[in-house]
């Protein structure tokens, strides 16, 4: 065969896109160094679209860990905006949509896609193995409901443009004590060696009755510096564990989270991380006055 013929026949072979591929690979994890840990400020939904700080620096950490030697086999992200009650369940489609869950923000916003594939037979294998803090039971399975919300997309967007890396969603049953949500979070620390990029996706402050437009980064109310500097100062000093106990500061926690659901998602990366890990924090500073976009690297 010369060349030209062997290059026509090449050509003829269908091909898979590498979101096909990865879809149809990604059957089980191999096993890895320790992948990190993330716990994302994610703000407003317009950091995903706008050049600020904020998008900058995500921009920056998914740089840096697509360098590392071990890249991650896949993404399983804890949203502040999937809440479910009596059970905890985990996307397994093998396309998840993008969820365009907010309102009154230009088109532009709604426009956006993030096509990463997700990776049914390894939600399986996920939903069995841990239990359920609850009953002991298995975690649901989503397989058409949900998909990645802006929580997830909107910051994993920024750090990995190219959405090839499979993603899942794991919820959180709002019905459940925050020491529930940090148990099941400890369960999940093994799977960081199997290839597994885990990102709490919230903020540290969330209190949108609150907001100040306008306000700078560095403008905020004094219960949300208080509350922010607590957090800092617990993970500062490995005493992971008192993040659950964040509601014994009383009218400070409780302004800095009038609902909690922004806050849990930390409880997920700080049980993922090891006390003994030296934290990272990047994107200080405060939205709006009354959110804190602090978010934390361990690994």
């Amino acid at each position: 065969m010369d060349r030209r013929t062997l290059l026509a026949a090449l050509a003829a072979l269908p091909t898979l896109s590498p979101l096909a591929d990865a879809a149809g690979l990604i059957q089980s994890l191999k096993p890895s160094a320790a992948i990190p840990v993330l716990f994302l400020g994610h703000g407003s939904p317009m950091n995903a679209i706008e050049d600020n700080p904020w998008r900058r620096a995500w921009q920056a950490m998914g740089t840096e860990i697509l360098a590392r030697a071990e890249r991650p086999q896949l993404i399983l992200c804890i949203s502040a905006h999937w809440l479910t009650r009596g059970d905890w369940q985990i996307t397994a489609m093998a396309k998840p949509k993008t969820i365009h869950d907010f309102g009154g923000f230009p088109q532009a916003l709604f426009d956006q896609e993030y096509p990463a594939p997700g990776a049914p037979a390894v939600a399986q294998h996920l939903a069995q193995e841990l239990k359920s803090p609850a009953n002991g039971g298995p975690l649901g399975l989503d397989r058409s409901e949900w998909g990645l919300d802006h929580g997830t997309w909107s910051v994993l967007k920024p750090m990995f443009p190219k959405a090839d890396i499979p993603v899942l969603q794991l919820s959180m049953d709002y019905s459940r004590p925050p020491a529930e949500h940090y148990a099941l979070a400890r369960q999940l620390r093994e799977w960081r060696q199997r290839g597994v990029l885990i990102v709490g996706s919230g903020n540290v402050v969330h209190n949108l009755r609150r907001t100040q437009r306008g306000a700078a980064p560095n403008d905020a109310y004094d219960w949300a510096k208080e509350f922010d500097h607590w957090v800092q100062e617990q993970i500062k000093q490995g005493q992971l564990d008192a993040l659950q106990n964040f509601q014994t500061l009383g009218a400070v926690a409780s302004q800095s989270h009038p609902s909690y659901e922004h806050y849990l998602p930390l409880l997920y990366a700080a049980g993922a991380a090891r006390s003994s890990e030296m934290p990272r924090f990047f994107n200080l500073g405060f939205q709006s006055g009354s959110i804190s976009m602090r978010s934390v690297l361990w690994g």
